[in-house]
């Protein structure tokens, strides 16, 4: 007679493991387990409660022959007890008694564990919801030295996301990414992309899916930050190289509501010989939403227009939004093809906005569907028709997450599936679609990574991979105010490590900033100040006072007053003078996923104060920028990390790392440190 043990009575269940090709698969009561060698030190799992692992879900990874990866140095073992497959510096166990899976580095030292909420509880939960779907939760340890980073765009205030509860829904300056950078020097990718939340908790890390076929993630271990951003982005795409005019000043404000004014205002920045690479005309520059091209009274000439801007080397920029009115020439024939979005119950209707020609009543409106190629297509080729023939090849991909209201995402039914399953891969697919369309007219260079594709689109949101669609991302509608400005400094860092090289933010904030008004205008300041080191120097507002309905008040450089001018025009022509050194970091960014705006320790790992350094950051490897982001402040402590030597760029004197400085910040200074035998021209000559 066989004795139960007291383990086996907590845990008796016992799986077979098999090889299959260079996966190692796990199978117990219709769970099973793969564990895939997916790129350099990485894995992908798959988890299904029915047995039927799926391939034909939404997700940001690529193919196996994308990644042009063999797999030649994989090994699978398997024991009486427990299994194992290496692949590289990483490797998987599986416990035959539960599946329990643990991964180590290539020393043997545990990167991340599933965990146990409770001894009757599974690390891994699967609660039916619906026909084939499950509510999942995957449970891992939380460890007491470790912190977190990336996930997207979060104004929490926090660079180290550890202990916060974060919500994987799109919203207005809300951006899921579901990639994390770990301090254990691991990256994790929830592979995943309908609705849930990821509480990185002290106690326990949850990755929660309310409604999906699968588990599905992705790790990654690395020496260093960079390795895990580099093999981050060969699994889901390299982002094309910055087009050059890109990586100078963009002019923007709420709003443009003529040709004439468009003109008006790049031939004063010529007058001025500032620097001006980018023009843009905000939304309301149409008829009707979804018409997708120029309201000819407002715009009567918009090929004449683009034909003098260019000839001043300056691009035009349009938003574009994903929005319809019944009223549109295009809502229905759109609607007849079956390209709008829909909603699981009741009418396709998903948000009240304004529009014209009123703009003070609001109207109910409707998204195409951009998970529907055929709409994509659709909606290409009208912004060829009115937008790209006549030389505007820049779109603005504004309130694409898709924005609805109320804020109930999961009522909607996209062509590929519930909202609750795939919401936040609308926008992805939203700028691959536009990324095709450019690429179809020979705007996509074919020669890899770090080749001019002269593609870029700005979204206001983002999922994992769409760097490879060549999306910027900017921070949303934010406000006005330093403690925005405070949070904007973290939310570029994170942005970075969770894999987007391009981005930006409303430089000055977007709402309630009065031009007049001396803490805004100091606001703007500092603002700039932080925003010539962004990878993206985009000014934009809705300013106040207003002048009439959804037009605000001037947004130029010499809206704010002479002081605020003077300043900020100086700021323009250095970040002229930074150009070849910026074009250095976006074709690092390109080629190995290297972001140009990090934090200190991405390039000081060794040095454990700068792992606490939340509001400073390295532009490139050689410089050293610390924002002021208090009102009035005159004085800040800059930390500098050790080693390297650092040079003050505003006075030159020389400084050994690993020591704090207390520096005078008037307003036109912002600290900035250039290491070790740098040479950037900081200043004019």
């Amino acid at each position: 007679m066989k004795v139960t043990t007291q383990l086996e009575y907590f845990d008796n269940n016992e799986g077979a493991f098999r090889q299959q090709n260079s996966s190692l698969v796990f199978e117990l009561r219709g769970e099973k387990i793969q564990i895939e060698p997916w790129g350099k030190n990485s894995f992908r799992v798959r988890v299904a409660r029915d047995g039927r692992i799926r391939d034909d879900l939404p997700g940001a990874l690529l193919s196996l022959d994308e990644m042009g990866f063999k797999g030649d140095d994989v090994k699978v073992n398997i024991e009486q007890d427990e299994a194992s497959i290496q692949n590289g510096n990483i490797q998987a166990k599986v416990s035959k008694r539960g599946g329990k899976i643990v991964f180590y580095d290539q020393n043997g030292e545990e990167l991340l564990s599933e965990g146990k909420p409770h001894i009757w509880v599974h690390g891994r939960q699967f609660h039916a919801v619906g026909g084939d779907l499950y509510k999942i939760e995957a449970n891992f340890k939380a460890y007491d030295d470790e912190k977190l980073y990336g996930l997207g765009q979060h104004a929490n205030g926090r660079l180290d996301q550890k202990g916060c509860v974060i919500d994987l829904a799109q919203r207005n300056s809300d951006v899921t990414i579901p990639f994390m950078v770990s301090s254990r020097r691991y990256g994790f990718l929830w592979n995943n992309p309908g609705l849930g939340r990821v509480e990185l908790g002290h106690n326990m890390t949850r990755w929660v899916a309310d409604a999906s076929y699968q588990l599905e993630y992705w790790i990654t271990a690395g020496d260093t930050v960079a390795d895990i951003m580099s093999n981050y982005v060969d699994a889901t795409g390299h982002s094309p190289l910055l087009p050059y005019y890109a990586s100078g000043f963009w002019q923007c404000r709420l709003r443009y509501r003529t040709q004439e004014e468009v003109l008006t205002v790049a031939r004063k920045y010529k007058e001025l010989q500032l620097p001006l690479d980018i023009i843009v005309i905000d939304f309301f520059h149409w008829n009707r939403h979804g018409d997708w091209k120029f309201d000819p009274l407002a715009f009567p000439d918009p090929a004449a227009m683009v034909k003098e801007l260019k000839e001043m080397n300056v691009e035009v920029m349009v938003s574009i939004w994903p929005t319809l009115t019944p009223d549109s020439e295009n809502f229905e024939p759109m609607e007849r093809q079956g390209l709008l979005l829909r909603n699981t119950m009741g009418p396709a209707i998903h948000h009240r906005f304004y529009d014209n020609p009123s703009l003070t009543e609001a109207k109910y409106i409707t998204h195409y569907d951009a998970t529907n190629p055929k709409a994509r297509e659709y909606l290409w080729n009208t912004i060829k028709k009115n937008y790209y023939d006549i030389g505007i090849k820049l779109f603005w991909l504004d309130a694409d997450e898709p924005e609805v209201e109320p804020v109930e995402p999961q009522m909607l039914r996209f062509h590929i599936g519930e909202g609750r399953t795939c919401y936040n891969y609308s926008v992805y697919l939203h700028g691959k679609g536009l990324y095709d369309g450019l690429a179809s007219e020979g705007h996509k260079n074919k020669g890899g990574p770090g080749k001019d594709d002269d593609i870029i689109t700005l979204s206001r949101s983002g999922w994992a991979g769409c760097q490879r669609w060549g999306q910027a991302i900017w921070s949303g509608d934010i406000d006005s105010t330093f403690e925005s400005l405070r949070q904007q400094v973290r939310v570029g860092m994170n942005m970075a490590l969770s894999g987007i090289p391009w981005w930006t933010t409303d430089i000055g904030g977007f709402v309630h900033g009065n031009i007049h008004d001396p803490e805004f205008r100091e606001l703007i300041v500092r603002w700039f100040q932080y925003g010539t080191f962004c990878p993206l120097f985009r000014l934009h507002g809705f300013r106040e006072p207003l002048q009439d309905a959804w037009y605000g008040a001037e947004n130029e450089v010499w809206s704010f007053g002479d002081e605020a001018y003077n300043i900020i025009s100086k700021l323009l022509h250095l970040r002229e003078r930074l150009r070849p050194y910026v074009m250095e970091q976006m074709k690092l960014a390109s080629e190995n996923g290297t972001p140009s705006m990090r934090p200190l320790f991405f390039d000081f790992e060794a040095d454990i104060a700068a792992w606490n350094v939340e509001d400073q950051f390295m532009f490139g490897p050689d410089l050293l920028v610390a924002p002021v982001t208090e009102y009035k402040s005159r004085a800040r402590s800059v930390y500098l990390p050790a080693g390297a030597k650092w040079t003050d760029a505003w006075t030159g004197e020389v400084y050994e790392g690993g020591q704090t400085l207390d520096v005078d910040v008037p307003l036109s200074k912002v600290p900035l440190y250039l290491k070790d035998d740098a040479q950037l021209p900081i200043q004019s000559s």
